[in-house]
């Protein structure tokens, strides 16, 4: 059986070759070698650390290695990332310990000579650890390798927000994030909920703005958690429940949710409305309906219904017959990167084309809500072209939906969640009623 370390190097070689998905690599990787306890956190660490930063990781060693790094060998350099990280990140693993592994694993899986290279760089990364050449703030370089984040990002957010908070942005980014769940108040309440979970060990504290969660200590493991299979909870971030909530929907309402999976806000939804009307939970991709109805059952959710259709498309069927449609639009995911470290490796591309596909869908969805119904487009990016921008142009463009603050966190139309001011996954809510 592969060691942890072993296994981590082999998941990153994987992501690495082929653009597999970061969390479906570990995900598969755990239960082939089925661990458990600190080595399945310690190997989930290794994995996702080492993709999260990995352009810090490489700004370091270029001053430490002779030649660029794209000229050594693919698994060599991988082994130098996670070595660097461990070093670097992760304080409860020596850094003796880290040099040593490494160099191990360059014996078992690269070329005869090649340990000494890699035992060579980390051991001077060692001695010069106090004295790394991390980039002065007035340096080009300082947003991206202080926060890891590709320079064309960091650029783009100090364009939009300016660079203090641009700075105050990938800096909420960096933190690890703690695992928010959200109460099934078909079964039971908040205060229910802690209580079964300080039974069980699992330290929790209340989120401040949605009613509904509880936000877990730092190292909760949750695949072993009972209320979440027993269907008292479900895991979904703050500012998602408190989108869910934004809609207003009420017993006996009907409910289009565009673009649902995983389903977490179509779950908020149906809870709002005490599981009595009529929810359509539609999506683009068939394979990942079954996440939706899967988790439907489990909480003792009844009124919801699945159907594939692609977001652009019309159906004729729902024209005018909801009293609430969400359009959850797929986005560029810059609100959610602290989550998702295979985001801060994308293309800026996403951020060109994305806008046109995210209104196209807002004017598909828009097509179902009744006269004095309400339509809600939201994102968990932090980009204005996907958000604000597509907003305007909506509301210039379609005369008989206006601006609406009903339910809306803080009263207002449209709202933006920064990581740095609310703790959350940065977000974007706006909301319309059709007069």
């Amino acid at each position: 059986m592969a060691t942890v370390r072993e296994a981590a190097l082999q998941s990153l070689i994987r992501c690495e070759k082929s653009g597999k998905y970061s969390n479906l690599e570990v995900d598969a990787a755990i239960k082939k070698y089925g661990f458990s306890g600190s080595d399945r956190a310690l190997f989930t660490a290794l994995v996702y650390g080492t993709i999260e930063k990995r352009i810090t990781i490489d700004y370091m060693l270029a001053a430490f290695v002779d030649r660029p790094l794209e000229k050594l060998e693919p698994t060599v350099l991988t082994i130098l990332r996670l070595g660097v990280y461990q070093i670097l990140f992760l304080d409860r693993i020596p850094d003796r310990a880290a040099c040593h592994e490494s160099v191990e694993l360059a014996k078992f899986h690269t070329h005869r000579g090649t340990s000494g290279f890699v035992n060579g760089v980390l051991r001077n990364l060692i001695r010069q650890k106090d004295k790394l050449p991390w980039p002065s703030k007035d340096s080009e370089h300082y947003l991206s390798v202080t926060y890891a984040c590709p320079p064309w990002l960091c650029e783009h957010f100090a364009l939009q927000y300016g660079a203090e908070k641009a700075e105050a942005i990938l800096a909420a980014l960096n933190v690890n994030p703690r695992i928010t769940l959200r109460v099934n108040t078909l079964k039971t309440t908040r205060e229910a909920l802690r209580e079964t979970l300080l039974s069980l060990g699992v330290m929790c504290e209340e989120t401040k703005l949605s009613p509904y969660g509880l936000i877990l200590d730092e190292y909760t493991p949750i695949t072993t958690l009972s209320p979440l299979t027993e269907g008292l909870c479900f895991v979904q971030d703050e500012a998602s429940q408190l989108c869910a909530m934004a809609l207003g929907a009420k017993t006996g309402d009907r409910v289009i949710d565009t673009c649902s999976c995983p389903g977490g806000k179509s779950f908020g939804i149906a809870m709002a409305m005490a599981n009595e009307g009529r929810l359509l939970s539609l999506d683009l991709h068939e394979s990942k309906l079954s996440l939706v109805e899967n988790g439907a059952a489990r909480l003792g959710i009844g009124i919801l219904s699945t159907a594939v259709q692609n977001g652009t498309q019309p159906r004729e069927d729902l024209k005018e017959t909801a009293d609430h449609v969400l359009c959850d639009v797929p986005c560029s995911g810059l609100g959610v990167i602290a989550k998702k470290p295979d985001l801060r490796h994308k293309a800026p591309d996403d951020l060109a084309r994305l806008p046109d596909i995210q209104y196209r869908i807002l004017v598909n969805g828009a097509s179902y809500v009744r006269k004095g119904g309400t339509l809600l487009y939201s994102t968990c990016t932090l980009n204005r072209e996907e958000n604000e921008a597509v907003v305007d142009r909506f509301l210039q463009e379609h005369p008989t939906f206006t601006p609406c603050s009903d339910d809306m966190p803080f009263g207002r139309e449209r709202m933006t969640f920064f990581p740095d001011e609310y703790g959350t996954d940065g977000f974007f809510i706006a909301k319309f009623r059709k007069e």
